[in-house]
C-alpha cells in the first residue's frame, strides 16, 4: 500500500512557555467544557430517540409496516437535509468562529424539537425533522472547535473524550426519556424537555467555552471552501475517510429505529417497554463510554488505522450475533459488547482527518466529513427501517454486520497510518 503524505500544514507560531506547541492558552478549559455541553446536548437530543416509534400511533400511523417505515424515516430526515447543509455551516466556522455555529445550532435544535411536540400529524413532525437538518450540525461544530484548540499530539485524546461526553449522554438520554413517557403517560411531554435542555447548554456554551479564533484575511476566506475541496480531493487518506465516516454511521445507524421494535418482539406489550427500550439503546453508550476514552488515547500512540480496524472487526462479530437473540437480556448484553467497539470509530477516524489538515481549514473540511457522517445517519436509519418492513426485524442485524466488514477492507486496503512531517519542516 503506498505511503500517503499529510497536507501540508502552516508554520507553527512561536509556542507560549508552558504551552505545548500548536495549543490555545486554555485549551484544557475549553475541552473539559465542551466535553460537559455535549452531554448534555446528547442527553436531551437521546430522550426522543426509544419514543419516536411509539409516538408515531399518536400522529396517524397505524399498521406495523408503515410504522417501520417511518421510523426509519424520521430517523433519518434531519441528517439527510444535513449531509448538505453543513459544509457551508463548515466554511462559516472558519470565518466567523467555531463558538458561534454552536450557539446558533443549538438554538435551532431547541425551537425545532419544541414544534415536533406540539406536531398534530406525522407530516407536522417530518418537517420539523426537516427544517433541523438545515440548522443542524452542533457535533460537527464541536469537533471543529475543539480540533483548533488542543494540541495536535492530543487530537486523539480530546476527541476521544469529547465522544465519551456524547455517548454518556447517549447512556443516560434513553432511560430518562422513556422513564419520563412512562411516568407520564404522554410521549410529548419529553420533547419540551429536551428542548429545555438543550436552552441550558446553550447558555452554557455562552459563558463556559473560550475560543482563541483569529478571523482569515478577506482572501483567505474567499478560498476556504475551495481550499478545503482540494484538501480533500488531493487527499486519498482524506477521501477513503470520508467514506469510512459514511459507512460507520450508516452501519450504527440502520439499526437505532428498530431497536424499540425489537425489544417489543421479545417481551410483548410490557407496561415497562418505553423503560426497557431506553435501556437496550443506554447499555451501548455505557460500553462506549468505557471504551472511547481509552482507544482515542491509544490511536494517539499505536496507529489510528490499526484503531479502526479493530473496532470494525469487533463491530461486526458482535452485531451478527443479535440477529439470532429472542431473549431480552441477552441481546442487551450484546448491544453492550459493540457499544465496546463502535465508540472508538468516530473519534479516531476525525483525529486522523485532523491531522491531514491545517487548523485553519478544519472547520471547512469537518462540515464536508460531517456530510459523508450525515449521509450514513440518514441513508441507516431509513435502510434500516426499509429491511424491517419487507424482510423482518432480524436482517437488519444481518445487514449492518455485513456494512462494518466491507467498512473493514475498505480501511485495511485504502486508509494508510498518519505519517508525521519530517522533524523541522
Amino acid at each position: 500500500m503506498a505511503e500517503q503524505r499529510p497536507v501540508a500544514a502552516e508554520a507553527p507560531a512561536a509556542p507560549t512557555p508552558g504551552l505545548e506547541a500548536g495549543a490555545a492558552p486554555y485549551w484544557q478549559q475549553t475541552l473539559w467544557a465542551m466535553v460537559g455541553i455535549q452531554f448534555i446536548m446528547t442527553m436531551a437530543f437521546s430522550m426522543l430517540t426509544p419514543i419516536m416509534p411509539l409516538f408515531l400511533p399518536e400522529l396517524g400511523v397505524k399498521s406495523a409496516a408503515a410504522i417501520d417505515t417511518w421510523a426509519g424515516i424520521l430517523s433519518g430526515t434531519t441528517s439527510f437535509v444535513a449531509a448538505f447543509t453543513s459544509p457551508i455551516w463548515g466554511r462559516v466556522a472558519d470565518r466567523h468562529g467555531r463558538k458561534l455555529m454552536l450557539l446558533r445550532s443549538s438554538l435551532a435544535i431547541a425551537v425545532f424539537t419544541a414544534l415536533m411536540g406540539i406536531s398534530a400529524n406525522v407530516w407536522q413532525f417530518f418537517g420539523c425533522r426537516a427544517l433541523m437538518g438545515i440548522f443542524a450540525g452542533f457535533s460537527s461544530a464541536a469537533i471543529a472547535l475543539v480540533a483548533s484548540q488542543v494540541p495536535e499530539g492530543r487530537l486523539g485524546f480530546s476527541l476521544g473524550w469529547l465522544s465519551t461526553g456524547q455517548l454518556v449522554g447517549s447512556l443516560v438520554g434513553p432511560i430518562v426519556g422513556g422513564l419520563l413517557a412512562d411516568m407520564t403517560g404522554s410521549y410529548r411531554v419529553p420533547f419540551y424537555l429536551t428542548s429545555t435542555t438543550i436552552l441550558v447548554a446553550l447558555s452554557l456554551v455562552w459563558f463556559g467555552v473560550r475560543e482563541e479564533f483569529t478571523r482569515p484575511q478577506k482572501g483567505r476566506a474567499a478560498r476556504s471552501t475551495v481550499s478545503g475541496l482540494i484538501a480533500l480531493a488531493s487527499s486519498p487518506a482524506l477521501l477513503a475517510l470520508f467514506f469510512v465516516l459514511l459507512m460507520a454511521q450508516f452501519g450504527v445507524r440502520t439499526v437505532q429505529p428498530i431497536v424499540t421494535l425489537y425489544v417489543k418482539e421479545m417481551i410483548g406489550d410490557n407496561p415497562n417497554l418505553a423503560t426497557l427500550s431506553g435501556l437496550a439503546f443506554s447499555v451501548t453508550g455505557l460500553a462506549d463510554v468505557i471504551a472511547s476514552p481509552f482507544l482515542g488515547k491509544r490511536s494517539d500512540v499505536i496507529g489510528y488505522r490499526r484503531v479502526l480496524l479493530i473496532c470494525l472487526a469487533g463491530g461486526a462479530l458482535t452485531t451478527l450475533p443479535q440477529a439470532f437473540t429472542d431473549h431480552y437480556w441477552v441481546f442487551t448484553a450484546e448491544r453492550f459488547a459493540v457499544g465496546l467497539f463502535v465508540g472508538g470509530l468516530l473519534p479516531t477516524a476525525n483525529a486522523l482527518v485532523g491531522r491531514l489538515v491545517p487548523r485553519s481549514d478544519r472547520g471547512t473540511v469537518y462540515g464536508m466529513t460531517s456530510s459523508a457522517m450525515f449521509m450514513g445517519n440518514s441513508l441507516g436509519p431509513l435502510f434500516g427501517g426499509l429491511l424491517a418492513a419487507g424482510l423482518g426485524l432480524r436482517w437488519v442485524f444481518l445487514m449492518t454486520g455485513g456494512v462494518m466488514m466491507l467498512n473493514l477492507a475498505w480501511v485495511y486496503y485504502k486508509v494508510p497510518e498518519y505519517q508525521p512531517p519530517p522533524s523541522g519542516t
